[in-house]
C-alpha cells in the first residue's frame, strides 16, 4: 500500500497518539505514512468551556472534512472526544487497546480529594467531572480550566489552582510522572466515573477506503465491547461528549462486565447514578438497559435542564 496520511491535531498528548499509531501501522502492518496537523474548533477557542460552544464535533469536524475530501486516509481520535453519530460514509475502523481510563488529581501542595482546604479551587472545564467532585463535596469550586495538559499543568504551577483533574491515560503517554508534579494520584473509577471511551483510541477513516479492513488487524476486542457499550448507552441517553455523563464498562471476570454510569447537574445539586452486569456477550443489551432504567427515573430530563441552565449561566 502506498503511503498514507494521518490527520491529527497538534497537542503534544495529539500527536503522541498519532505517532503511537503511525509506529503500529509500519511495525505491525508495513506500512508507511505522514502526519497532517489539523488545528480544529476545540483547538481555536480556549476562553469558553466547551459545553457552552456546542459538544458535537468540536475536536474531530475538520478532521471528518479532510477524509471527505480526500486530504487525508485516516484521523486518530481520543475517542471520548468522538461523537455518537459520524457523518455519512465515515466510521470508526478500528478501537485500539485502552490505557488507564481513571480521572487523575494533581496537586504541588495537597496529596489527595480528601486533603483539600475548605472551598479548594480546582480546575476542570468538564460537566461530568464537577458534578461528580461537588458529590463528594459540595464546598469545592470548580473553575474553568481549557488547553492541553502542558497549559493546564503551567496553571496550576502558577497557583491559579489548588488542584486539577486531568486522564490518567494523558499524563502517562506523555510520561509525566511525581518526578516532576508532587502529587498524582489516579481517581478510583467507583468515585468518580470515567467518560464513555476514555483512555481509548479510535481510527476514524471513510469505510469504503482500502484502508479500512486492514486496521480492522489493531483492535482490541475487550476495549471495543467495553467502548461501543459506552457510546451505545450515551446515545441512547441522547447525550453528547460535553454532557454531564460518566460510564464505564469494564471486564470484571472471565465472561462478565459491569457498567456503571452517572448523569446530574454540573452542582451535584440532582444526581443519578446506577450499575449493571452481565455476560459480556450481552454488553450492548445491558447498555440498552442501564439507559432506559436511567431514562425511566429522570436522566433525559436531568441531561437536559443540566446543559440549558449551563449555557446560560
Amino acid at each position: 500500500m502506498k503511503q498514507i496520511i494521518i490527520g491529527t491535531r497538534g497537542s503534544p498528548l495529539a500527536l503522541w497518539q498519532a505517532k503511537h499509531i503511525q509506529e503500529r501501522l509500519k511495525n505491525e502492518l508495513d506500512i508507511d505514512s505522514a502526519l497532517k496537523i489539523i488545528k480544529t474548533k476545540g483547538d481555536k477557542i480556549l476562553d469558553v468551556p466547551l459545553a457552552k460552544i456546542g459538544g458535537k464535533g468540536l475536536f474531530t469536524k475538520e478532521l471528518e472534512e479532510m477524509l471527505l475530501s480526500k486530504e487525508i486516509d485516516i484521523a486518530v481520535h481520543s475517542l471520548k472526544d468522538v461523537p455518537i453519530q459520524f457523518i455519512s460514509d465515515l466510521g470508526l475502523a478500528c478501537i485500539t487497546k485502552r490505557e488507564d481510563p481513571r480521572d487523575c488529581f494533581v496537586s504541588h501542595i495537597y496529596p489527595s480529594l480528601q486533603s483539600l482546604p475548605h472551598k479548594a479551587k480546582i480546575g476542570t472545564t468538564s460537566l461530568r467531572r464537577s458534578m461528580q467532585l461537588k458529590a463528594i463535596r459540595a464546598d469545592f469550586d470548580t473553575l474553568s480550566l481549557r488547553g492541553n495538559v502542558q497549559t493546564r499543568l503551567k496553571r496550576l504551577e502558577n497557583g491559579d489552582f489548588d488542584a486539577i483533574i486531568l486522564a490518567t491515560a494523558g499524563l502517562k503517554r506523555l510520561d509525566i510522572t511525581e518526578s516532576q508534579i508532587k502529587y498524582i494520584s489516579p481517581i478510583p473509577t467507583t468515585t468518580m466515573i470515567p467518560a464513555m471511551g476514555q483512555a481509548a483510541l479510535g481510527i476514524e477513516c471513510k469505510m469504503d477506503h482500502t484502508i479500512a479492513p486492514i486496521l480492522r488487524k489493531l483492535q482490541d476486542e475487550p476495549t471495543a465491547l467495553c467502548v461501543n457499550a459506552e457510546r451505545k448507552f450515551v446515545e441512547i441517553l441522547e447525550g453528547g461528549c460535553q454532557a454531564p455523563i460518566g460510564v464505564h464498562c469494564e471486564h470484571i471476570e472471565e465472561g462478565r462486565i459491569q457498567i456503571s454510569a452517572m448523569v446530574g447537574f454540573a452542582d451535584s445539586s440532582k444526581t443519578l447514578k446506577s450499575s449493571i452486569q452481565g455476560n459480556s456477550q450481552d454488553s450492548i443489551a445491558l447498555a440498552i438497559q442501564l439507559a432506559h432504567e436511567m431514562i425511566a427515573n429522570g436522566a433525559r430530563e436531568i441531561l437536559a435542564e443540566a446543559i440549558e441552565s449551563y449555557r446560560l449561566s
